[in-house]
Protein backbone atom coordinates (compact mmCIF):
# COMPACT_ATOMS: atom_id res chain seq x y z
CA UNK A 1 0.00 0.00 0.00
CA UNK A 2 3.02 2.57 0.42
CA UNK A 3 4.31 1.70 -2.29
CA UNK A 4 1.56 2.21 -4.41
CA UNK A 5 1.13 5.73 -2.62
CA UNK A 6 4.92 6.63 -3.02
CA UNK A 7 4.32 5.69 -7.16
CA UNK A 8 0.97 8.05 -7.10
CA UNK A 9 3.15 10.64 -5.66
CA UNK A 10 5.70 10.40 -8.20
CA UNK A 11 3.23 10.53 -11.38
CA UNK A 12 1.71 13.64 -10.11
CA UNK A 13 4.87 15.04 -9.28
CA UNK A 14 5.69 14.67 -12.47
CA UNK A 15 2.62 16.22 -14.39
CA UNK A 16 2.55 19.01 -12.07
CA UNK A 17 6.82 19.43 -13.16
CA UNK A 18 5.32 18.92 -17.03
CA UNK A 19 2.47 21.52 -16.83
CA UNK A 20 4.78 24.58 -14.93
CA UNK A 21 6.62 23.44 -17.70
CA UNK A 22 4.24 24.53 -20.23
CA UNK A 23 2.75 27.14 -18.42
CA UNK A 24 6.34 28.82 -17.98
CA UNK A 25 6.87 28.40 -22.05
CA UNK A 26 7.92 32.84 -22.61
CA UNK A 27 5.58 34.47 -24.78
CA UNK A 28 5.47 34.86 -28.31
CA UNK A 29 7.82 37.92 -29.39
CA UNK A 30 6.90 39.57 -32.71
CA UNK A 31 9.43 42.21 -34.50
CA UNK A 32 6.50 44.31 -36.97
CA UNK A 33 7.09 46.88 -39.21
CA UNK A 34 3.65 48.94 -39.33
CA UNK A 35 2.67 47.14 -42.43
CA UNK A 36 3.07 43.99 -40.31
CA UNK A 37 0.97 45.36 -37.50
CA UNK A 38 -1.47 46.10 -40.11
CA UNK A 39 -1.85 42.88 -42.39
CA UNK A 40 -1.57 40.96 -38.52
CA UNK A 41 -4.68 42.98 -37.53
CA UNK A 42 -6.66 42.06 -40.99
CA UNK A 43 -6.30 38.76 -39.93
CA UNK A 44 -7.48 38.75 -36.34
CA UNK A 45 -9.08 42.18 -34.69
CA UNK A 46 -12.54 40.76 -34.60
CA UNK A 47 -14.21 43.67 -36.46
CA UNK A 48 -12.39 42.61 -39.26
CA UNK A 49 -12.96 39.14 -39.15
CA UNK A 50 -16.66 39.56 -38.31
CA UNK A 51 -17.37 41.97 -41.54
CA UNK A 52 -15.44 38.74 -43.61
CA UNK A 53 -17.94 36.76 -42.14
CA UNK A 54 -21.12 39.01 -42.93
CA UNK A 55 -19.45 38.54 -46.51
CA UNK A 56 -19.89 34.63 -46.00
CA UNK A 57 -23.68 35.02 -45.02
CA UNK A 58 -24.10 37.14 -48.06
CA UNK A 59 -23.11 34.33 -50.39
CA UNK A 60 -25.03 32.05 -48.84
CA UNK A 61 -27.84 34.66 -48.91
CA UNK A 62 -27.16 34.61 -52.91
CA UNK A 63 -27.73 30.94 -53.00
CA UNK A 64 -30.74 31.17 -50.55
CA UNK A 65 -32.21 33.57 -53.27
CA UNK A 66 -31.67 31.08 -55.91
CA UNK A 67 -32.47 28.09 -54.48
CA UNK A 68 -36.30 29.89 -54.57
CA UNK A 69 -36.53 29.24 -58.22
CA UNK A 70 -35.32 25.88 -58.51
CA UNK A 71 -37.56 23.20 -58.50
CA UNK A 72 -39.09 22.51 -55.25
CA UNK A 73 -39.84 19.11 -54.40
CA UNK A 74 -41.73 17.36 -50.98
CA UNK A 75 -42.46 13.94 -50.18
CA UNK A 76 -45.44 13.17 -47.40
CA UNK A 77 -46.75 9.49 -46.48
CA UNK A 78 -50.01 9.83 -44.71
CA UNK A 79 -52.13 6.84 -42.40
CA UNK A 80 -55.61 6.71 -41.22
CA UNK A 81 -57.07 4.41 -39.23
CA UNK A 82 -60.96 4.74 -39.25
CA UNK A 83 -62.41 3.70 -36.34
CA UNK A 84 -65.21 4.91 -37.06
CA UNK A 85 -65.86 5.23 -41.14
CA UNK A 86 -67.57 8.22 -42.21
CA UNK A 87 -71.14 7.70 -43.36
CA UNK A 88 -72.51 8.83 -46.75
CA UNK A 89 -76.14 9.08 -47.59
CA UNK A 90 -78.43 9.57 -50.52
CA UNK A 91 -82.06 8.73 -51.81
CA UNK A 92 -83.11 5.23 -50.39
CA UNK A 93 -84.76 4.19 -53.95
CA UNK A 94 -81.30 4.46 -55.65
CA UNK A 95 -80.56 0.92 -53.96
CA UNK A 96 -83.57 -0.97 -55.01
CA UNK A 97 -84.12 -3.37 -57.99
CA UNK A 98 -84.79 -1.42 -60.56
CA UNK A 99 -83.65 2.09 -58.97
CA UNK A 100 -86.33 4.50 -58.03
CA UNK A 101 -86.73 8.10 -56.72
CA UNK A 102 -88.66 9.97 -54.66
CA UNK A 103 -88.24 13.08 -53.36
CA UNK A 104 -90.02 12.88 -50.23
CA UNK A 105 -88.23 9.80 -49.15
CA UNK A 106 -85.79 10.47 -45.91
CA UNK A 107 -82.34 9.71 -47.18
CA UNK A 108 -80.51 5.97 -46.54
CA UNK A 109 -76.33 5.10 -46.05
CA UNK A 110 -75.03 4.38 -49.11
CA UNK A 111 -73.47 0.94 -49.00
CA UNK A 112 -69.86 2.23 -49.62
CA UNK A 113 -68.01 4.61 -47.97
CA UNK A 114 -64.36 5.36 -46.55
CA UNK A 115 -62.26 1.89 -45.73
CA UNK A 116 -60.90 1.54 -42.39
CA UNK A 117 -57.32 1.73 -43.27
CA UNK A 118 -55.98 4.35 -45.62
CA UNK A 119 -52.35 4.43 -46.14
CA UNK A 120 -50.62 7.06 -49.22
CA UNK A 121 -47.48 8.04 -50.46
CA UNK A 122 -47.12 11.23 -52.36
CA UNK A 123 -44.71 13.84 -53.86
CA UNK A 124 -45.34 17.24 -55.47
CA UNK A 125 -42.68 19.34 -57.01
CA UNK A 126 -43.42 22.90 -58.41
CA UNK A 127 -41.15 24.91 -60.79
CA UNK A 128 -41.53 28.71 -60.60
CA UNK A 129 -41.33 30.14 -64.47
CA UNK A 130 -42.31 33.60 -63.60
CA UNK A 131 -42.04 35.66 -61.13
CA UNK A 132 -41.03 39.60 -61.24
CA UNK A 133 -40.22 39.83 -57.72
CA UNK A 134 -37.65 36.75 -57.95
CA UNK A 135 -35.68 38.58 -61.33
CA UNK A 136 -35.24 41.65 -58.88
CA UNK A 137 -34.79 39.12 -55.54
CA UNK A 138 -31.73 38.20 -57.47
CA UNK A 139 -30.08 41.36 -58.06
CA UNK A 140 -30.74 42.38 -54.93
CA UNK A 141 -28.91 39.58 -53.50
CA UNK A 142 -25.73 40.34 -55.50
CA UNK A 143 -26.18 44.13 -54.02
CA UNK A 144 -26.28 43.16 -50.76
CA UNK A 145 -23.21 40.95 -50.84
CA UNK A 146 -21.37 44.26 -52.39
CA UNK A 147 -22.58 46.17 -49.50
CA UNK A 148 -21.14 43.40 -47.14
CA UNK A 149 -17.58 43.87 -48.84
CA UNK A 150 -17.65 47.04 -48.76
CA UNK A 151 -18.31 46.92 -44.82
CA UNK A 152 -15.68 44.79 -44.76
CA UNK A 153 -13.31 47.32 -46.52
CA UNK A 154 -14.60 49.88 -44.17
CA UNK A 155 -13.28 47.89 -41.18
CA UNK A 156 -10.35 47.47 -42.55
CA UNK A 157 -9.90 51.05 -42.99
CA UNK A 158 -11.07 51.68 -39.54
CA UNK A 159 -8.47 48.92 -38.07
CA UNK A 160 -5.86 50.70 -40.24
CA UNK A 161 -6.35 53.73 -38.61
CA UNK A 162 -6.22 52.64 -35.15
CA UNK A 163 -3.41 50.61 -35.75
CA UNK A 164 -1.21 53.23 -37.53
CA UNK A 165 -2.14 55.73 -34.86
CA UNK A 166 -1.08 53.62 -32.01
CA UNK A 167 2.19 52.57 -33.94
CA UNK A 168 3.20 56.14 -33.94
CA UNK A 169 2.13 56.66 -30.24
CA UNK A 170 4.81 53.57 -29.44
CA UNK A 171 7.05 55.54 -31.49
CA UNK A 172 6.68 58.94 -30.00
CA UNK A 173 7.09 57.22 -26.57
CA UNK A 174 10.31 55.62 -27.40
CA UNK A 175 11.44 59.23 -28.88
CA UNK A 176 10.56 60.80 -25.76
CA UNK A 177 12.38 58.56 -23.94
CA UNK A 178 15.83 58.74 -25.89
CA UNK A 179 15.41 62.74 -24.85
CA UNK A 180 14.78 61.99 -21.71
CA UNK A 181 17.89 59.90 -21.39
CA UNK A 182 19.46 62.69 -23.11
CA UNK A 183 18.86 65.16 -20.56
CA UNK A 184 19.75 62.92 -17.67
CA UNK A 185 22.88 62.01 -19.07
CA UNK A 186 24.01 65.43 -19.65
CA UNK A 187 22.26 66.95 -16.45
CA UNK A 188 23.81 63.68 -14.53
CA UNK A 189 27.35 65.26 -15.39
CA UNK A 190 26.38 68.80 -14.51
CA UNK A 191 25.18 67.47 -11.46
CA UNK A 192 28.24 65.26 -10.43
CA UNK A 193 30.85 68.34 -11.51
CA UNK A 194 28.57 70.48 -9.46
CA UNK A 195 29.04 68.86 -6.49
CA UNK A 196 32.60 68.09 -6.66
CA UNK A 197 32.72 72.31 -7.16
CA UNK A 198 30.67 72.33 -3.79
CA UNK A 199 32.97 70.50 -1.72
CA UNK A 200 36.14 72.76 -3.14
CA UNK A 201 34.03 75.06 -2.28
CA UNK A 202 33.67 77.06 -5.54
CA UNK A 203 30.14 76.97 -5.30
CA UNK A 204 27.11 76.91 -3.10
CA UNK A 205 25.00 73.67 -1.61
CA UNK A 206 22.16 75.37 -3.30
CA UNK A 207 23.23 74.99 -7.04
CA UNK A 208 23.71 71.11 -6.10
CA UNK A 209 20.31 71.49 -4.74
CA UNK A 210 18.43 72.64 -7.76
CA UNK A 211 20.53 70.45 -10.38
CA UNK A 212 19.07 67.73 -7.40
CA UNK A 213 16.05 68.09 -7.98
CA UNK A 214 15.75 68.77 -11.43
CA UNK A 215 17.23 65.28 -12.16
CA UNK A 216 15.21 63.80 -9.84
CA UNK A 217 12.31 64.77 -11.49
CA UNK A 218 13.86 64.29 -15.05
CA UNK A 219 14.65 60.80 -13.41
CA UNK A 220 10.52 60.57 -12.50
CA UNK A 221 9.57 61.81 -15.74
CA UNK A 222 11.61 58.77 -17.62
CA UNK A 223 9.19 56.33 -15.48
CA UNK A 224 6.48 57.68 -16.08
CA UNK A 225 7.06 57.62 -19.64
CA UNK A 226 7.89 54.20 -19.45
CA UNK A 227 5.15 53.11 -17.53
CA UNK A 228 3.01 54.91 -20.05
CA UNK A 229 5.20 53.36 -23.31
CA UNK A 230 3.84 49.51 -21.66
CA UNK A 231 0.56 50.64 -22.01
CA UNK A 232 0.58 52.31 -25.86
CA UNK A 233 2.07 48.80 -26.32
CA UNK A 234 -0.45 46.72 -25.02
CA UNK A 235 -2.95 49.65 -26.97
CA UNK A 236 -1.52 48.59 -30.06
CA UNK A 237 -1.69 45.15 -29.72
CA UNK A 238 -5.36 45.11 -28.57
CA UNK A 239 -6.00 47.41 -31.99
CA UNK A 240 -3.90 44.48 -33.75
CA UNK A 241 -6.16 41.57 -31.77
CA UNK A 242 -3.27 40.24 -30.91
CA UNK A 243 -2.49 38.99 -27.12
CA UNK A 244 -1.40 41.05 -24.41
CA UNK A 245 1.01 39.10 -23.10
CA UNK A 246 2.63 38.76 -26.20
CA UNK A 247 5.69 40.82 -26.93
CA UNK A 248 6.17 42.94 -29.83
CA UNK A 249 8.65 45.00 -31.30
CA UNK A 250 8.67 47.75 -33.29
CA UNK A 251 11.08 47.65 -36.24
CA UNK A 252 10.13 51.18 -38.07
CA UNK A 253 11.60 54.31 -37.57
CA UNK A 254 10.24 58.13 -36.88
CA UNK A 255 12.98 59.17 -39.76
CA UNK A 256 11.06 56.35 -42.18
CA UNK A 257 8.11 58.06 -41.47
CA UNK A 258 7.03 60.09 -45.07
CA UNK A 259 5.44 63.48 -43.47
CA UNK A 260 5.97 65.46 -46.71
CA UNK A 261 2.31 65.56 -48.32
CA UNK A 262 1.42 66.97 -51.73
CA UNK A 263 -1.28 69.26 -50.30
CA UNK A 264 -2.05 71.24 -53.77
CA UNK A 265 -3.13 67.89 -55.37
CA UNK A 266 -5.39 66.84 -52.60
CA UNK A 267 -6.80 70.62 -53.05
CA UNK A 268 -7.12 70.34 -56.94
CA UNK A 269 -8.56 66.86 -56.29
CA UNK A 270 -12.71 67.83 -56.30
CA UNK A 271 -13.71 64.03 -56.89
CA UNK A 272 -12.06 62.29 -54.12
CA UNK A 273 -15.54 61.95 -52.23
CA UNK A 274 -15.55 59.19 -54.14
CA UNK A 275 -12.45 57.18 -52.98
CA UNK A 276 -14.32 57.41 -49.23
CA UNK A 277 -15.57 53.67 -48.70
CA UNK A 278 -18.67 55.48 -46.45
CA UNK A 279 -19.82 57.24 -49.71
CA UNK A 280 -19.49 54.03 -51.66
CA UNK A 281 -21.44 52.17 -48.81
CA UNK A 282 -24.26 54.97 -49.48
CA UNK A 283 -24.07 54.37 -53.11
CA UNK A 284 -24.94 50.83 -52.38
CA UNK A 285 -27.88 51.84 -49.93
CA UNK A 286 -29.30 53.95 -52.13
CA UNK A 287 -29.31 50.92 -55.23
CA UNK A 288 -30.84 48.68 -52.46
CA UNK A 289 -33.56 50.78 -52.54
CA UNK A 290 -34.04 51.62 -56.29
CA UNK A 291 -34.31 47.33 -56.37
CA UNK A 292 -36.62 48.06 -53.33
CA UNK A 293 -38.61 50.20 -55.51
CA UNK A 294 -38.75 47.54 -58.53
CA UNK A 295 -39.54 44.84 -56.25
CA UNK A 296 -42.65 46.68 -55.03
CA UNK A 297 -43.69 47.39 -59.04
CA UNK A 298 -42.75 43.65 -59.64
CA UNK A 299 -45.42 42.55 -56.99
CA UNK A 300 -48.51 43.92 -59.48
CA UNK A 301 -47.43 40.83 -61.94
CA UNK A 302 -48.42 37.97 -61.85
CA UNK A 303 -46.48 34.63 -61.23
CA UNK A 304 -46.48 31.56 -62.95
CA UNK A 305 -45.43 28.23 -61.96
CA UNK A 306 -45.74 24.70 -63.13
CA UNK A 307 -46.58 21.61 -60.53
CA UNK A 308 -46.40 17.60 -60.78
CA UNK A 309 -47.56 15.11 -58.66
CA UNK A 310 -47.20 11.54 -57.72
CA UNK A 311 -49.03 9.28 -55.19
CA UNK A 312 -49.61 5.52 -54.20
CA UNK A 313 -53.12 5.38 -51.86
CA UNK A 314 -53.67 1.71 -49.99
CA UNK A 315 -56.90 1.04 -48.66
CA UNK A 316 -58.42 -1.47 -47.49
CA UNK A 317 -60.88 -2.87 -44.49
CA UNK A 318 -58.31 -5.51 -43.37
CA UNK A 319 -54.98 -5.02 -42.72
CA UNK A 320 -53.53 -8.04 -43.82
CA UNK A 321 -54.97 -7.14 -47.09
CA UNK A 322 -53.99 -3.23 -46.82
CA UNK A 323 -50.56 -3.53 -49.29
CA UNK A 324 -52.16 -5.80 -51.36
CA UNK A 325 -53.08 -3.61 -54.05
CA UNK A 326 -51.95 0.23 -54.69
CA UNK A 327 -54.50 2.76 -56.58
CA UNK A 328 -51.89 5.50 -57.73
CA UNK A 329 -52.37 8.56 -59.15
CA UNK A 330 -50.40 11.30 -60.58
CA UNK A 331 -50.57 14.78 -62.11
CA UNK A 332 -49.45 17.69 -64.03
CA UNK A 333 -50.72 21.03 -64.13
CA UNK A 334 -49.78 25.31 -64.23
CA UNK A 335 -50.36 27.26 -61.49
CA UNK A 336 -51.08 31.15 -62.63
CA UNK A 337 -51.90 33.59 -59.75
CA UNK A 338 -52.55 37.45 -61.05
CA UNK A 339 -53.33 40.14 -57.99
CA UNK A 340 -56.19 42.19 -58.37
CA UNK A 341 -56.76 43.85 -55.67
CA UNK A 342 -54.76 43.96 -52.26
CA UNK A 343 -56.86 47.04 -50.63
CA UNK A 344 -54.20 49.26 -51.35
CA UNK A 345 -51.23 47.47 -50.08
CA UNK A 346 -49.32 47.12 -52.96
CA UNK A 347 -49.27 51.01 -53.71
CA UNK A 348 -48.73 52.47 -50.50
CA UNK A 349 -45.50 50.04 -50.30
CA UNK A 350 -43.97 50.91 -53.66
CA UNK A 351 -45.00 55.14 -52.04
CA UNK A 352 -42.63 54.03 -48.81
CA UNK A 353 -40.10 52.48 -50.81
CA UNK A 354 -39.83 55.85 -53.51
CA UNK A 355 -39.91 58.08 -50.28
CA UNK A 356 -36.44 55.72 -48.61
CA UNK A 357 -34.86 56.13 -52.05
CA UNK A 358 -35.64 60.06 -52.01
CA UNK A 359 -34.15 59.64 -48.37
CA UNK A 360 -30.89 57.97 -49.66
CA UNK A 361 -30.27 60.65 -52.52
CA UNK A 362 -30.63 63.16 -49.71
CA UNK A 363 -27.70 61.36 -47.66
CA UNK A 364 -25.89 60.95 -50.50
CA UNK A 365 -25.85 64.31 -50.79
CA UNK A 366 -25.23 65.41 -47.69
CA UNK A 367 -21.72 63.14 -47.20
CA UNK A 368 -20.72 64.40 -50.19
CA UNK A 369 -20.59 68.09 -48.77
CA UNK A 370 -19.74 66.54 -45.03
CA UNK A 371 -17.10 65.02 -46.89
CA UNK A 372 -15.64 68.34 -48.02
CA UNK A 373 -15.86 69.96 -44.84
CA UNK A 374 -14.23 67.09 -42.97
CA UNK A 375 -11.18 67.08 -45.96
CA UNK A 376 -10.98 70.98 -45.34
CA UNK A 377 -10.60 70.56 -41.71
CA UNK A 378 -8.24 67.68 -41.94
CA UNK A 379 -5.98 69.12 -44.52
CA UNK A 380 -5.68 72.77 -42.44
CA UNK A 381 -5.30 70.76 -39.14
CA UNK A 382 -2.09 69.06 -41.14
CA UNK A 383 -1.03 72.55 -42.17
CA UNK A 384 -1.14 73.59 -38.82
CA UNK A 385 0.82 70.64 -37.40
CA UNK A 386 3.13 70.55 -39.22
CA UNK A 387 4.05 74.32 -38.70
CA UNK A 388 4.56 73.46 -35.17
CA UNK A 389 6.38 70.67 -35.65
CA UNK A 390 8.65 72.66 -37.76
CA UNK A 391 8.82 75.88 -34.70
CA UNK A 392 9.28 73.07 -31.71
CA UNK A 393 12.57 71.63 -33.80
CA UNK A 394 13.79 75.33 -34.14
CA UNK A 395 13.37 75.62 -30.48
CA UNK A 396 14.45 72.60 -29.44
CA UNK A 397 18.25 73.56 -30.87
CA UNK A 398 17.90 77.13 -29.64
CA UNK A 399 16.98 75.71 -25.66
CA UNK A 400 19.84 73.13 -26.61
CA UNK A 401 22.17 76.65 -27.53
CA UNK A 402 21.24 78.39 -24.62
CA UNK A 403 21.78 76.02 -21.94
CA UNK A 404 25.39 75.20 -23.57
CA UNK A 405 26.10 79.01 -23.21
CA UNK A 406 24.75 78.84 -19.70
CA UNK A 407 26.99 76.65 -18.60
CA UNK A 408 30.13 78.29 -20.30
CA UNK A 409 29.53 81.28 -18.76
CA UNK A 410 28.51 79.75 -15.56
CA UNK A 411 31.92 78.05 -15.58
CA UNK A 412 33.61 81.17 -16.51
CA UNK A 413 32.21 83.23 -13.32
CA UNK A 414 29.79 85.31 -15.56
CA UNK A 415 26.68 83.70 -15.36
CA UNK A 416 24.71 82.53 -12.40
CA UNK A 417 23.01 78.47 -11.26
CA UNK A 418 19.80 79.85 -11.78
CA UNK A 419 20.40 80.62 -15.71
CA UNK A 420 21.87 76.75 -15.88
CA UNK A 421 18.77 75.98 -13.83
CA UNK A 422 15.93 77.91 -15.94
CA UNK A 423 17.73 77.20 -19.55
CA UNK A 424 17.60 72.91 -18.32
CA UNK A 425 13.56 73.59 -17.27
CA UNK A 426 13.22 75.75 -21.24
CA UNK A 427 15.01 72.69 -22.69
CA UNK A 428 12.53 70.01 -21.15
CA UNK A 429 9.67 71.98 -22.10
CA UNK A 430 11.08 72.50 -25.40
CA UNK A 431 11.40 68.91 -25.36
CA UNK A 432 8.06 67.77 -24.13
CA UNK A 433 6.54 70.87 -26.69
CA UNK A 434 8.07 68.90 -29.59
CA UNK A 435 7.37 65.54 -28.91
CA UNK A 436 3.33 66.51 -28.89
CA UNK A 437 3.67 68.35 -31.84
CA UNK A 438 5.46 65.21 -33.70
CA UNK A 439 2.28 63.02 -32.15
CA UNK A 440 -0.25 65.57 -33.46
CA UNK A 441 1.47 65.82 -36.84
CA UNK A 442 1.90 61.93 -37.34
CA UNK A 443 -2.04 61.86 -36.42
CA UNK A 444 -3.04 64.55 -38.35
CA UNK A 445 -1.44 63.07 -41.14
CA UNK A 446 -3.56 59.40 -41.02
CA UNK A 447 -6.47 61.44 -40.45
CA UNK A 448 -5.63 63.43 -43.57
CA UNK A 449 -5.27 60.20 -45.75
CA UNK A 450 -8.39 59.02 -44.65
CA UNK A 451 -10.17 61.99 -45.24
CA UNK A 452 -8.61 62.14 -48.74
CA UNK A 453 -9.92 58.10 -49.17
CA UNK A 454 -6.18 57.23 -49.33
CA UNK A 455 -6.00 54.22 -47.18
CA UNK A 456 -7.35 51.51 -48.94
Amino acid sequence: MKNILVITMLLLGTATTGLAQQTSQPPATHNFSLQDCINYAYQHQDSVLNAGLDVKSAEYKIKETIGTGLPQINGTASFQDYTRTPTQTGPAGLFKNPPTYDPNAPLAPFPFGALQYNNTYSIQGTQLLFSGTFLVGLQAAKTYKELSVRSLTRSKIQTNVSVTKAYYQVLVSNEQIKLLDANINQLKQQLDQTTQQNKQGFVEKIDVDRLTVQYNNLVTNRENTVRSLVLSSQLLKFQMGMPIQEEIVLTDKLESVNLNQQLTQNIGDTTFYHNRIEYNLLETNLKLNQLDVKSKKAAFLPTLSANAGFADVYQENQTKYLYSHPYPYNYIGLSLNVPIFTGGQHINQLKQSQVSVEKAQNDLANAKNAFSLEASNARITFQNSMASLDNQKRSMTLAEDVLRVAKVKYQQGVGSSIEVTQAQTDLESADNQYIQALYNALISKVDLDKAYGKIQ
